[in-house]
């Protein structure tokens, strides 16, 4: 996996002061895509053990809220092996600092077995997950009054609920 960017400190992304990775490669290509640099899967620099540890570092501080991952797609087939076992480990490492993930694609269509974007990592990411963002980015819905999405048939999801109760379940930012 290659990543396009990190940004430390970013608001714009979850709740709070976050850590934000931009990882590379999607196959959507949303019409108007706000980050169309990142859908190239070479774009960036390769996701190594020193950048895992950068991160990690950067999520020491309290200050930091927390994690947020975006693409390009987080959840294309290529990027869930290597996101899978990181993200766990930011879970174990920082258990109260929740991790946000934005998709393209429904969280519905990424548990289903049948689902072209599920693979044997994909339950394992999710559960190291806190909240998804899901849905892909529709021009035509862009709403700049809505919080932490760009278009209004994205959702934002409280992802340990949502698999507990068997049905999507809305984050509640109260």
């Amino acid at each position: 996996m290659h990543f396009s960017a990190i940004k430390y400190c970013d608001i714009a992304n979850g709740l709070g002061v976050r850590t934000s990775l931009f990882v590379s490669g999607c196959t959507l290509h949303c019409k108007d895509c706000f980050n169309q640099e990142a859908q190239d899967f070479t774009a960036g620099n390769p996701f190594d053990e020193e950048v895992e540890k950068t991160i990690l570092s950067s999520l020491e501080p309290s200050y930091i809220a927390g994690l947020s991952v975006l693409g390009g797609e987080p959840m294309e087939p290529k990027n869930q092996s290597a996101l899978a076992p990181f993200l766990q480990k930011v879970k174990t490492t920082f258990p109260r600092k929740p991790t946000w993930l934005y998709s393209g694609y429904l969280f519905e269509d990424l548990l289903a077995n049948t689902g072209p974007k599920h693979t044997s990592d994909t339950l394992s990411l999710l559960k190291a997950v806190d909240v998804l963002v899901d849905g892909p980015f529709v021009a035509s819905l862009k709403d700049i009054s809505l919080r932490f999405r760009g278009s209004s048939n994205q959702r934002i999801i409280d992802v340990p609920k949502s698999l507990s109760q068997g049905r999507v379940v809305l984050f509640d930012f109260e």
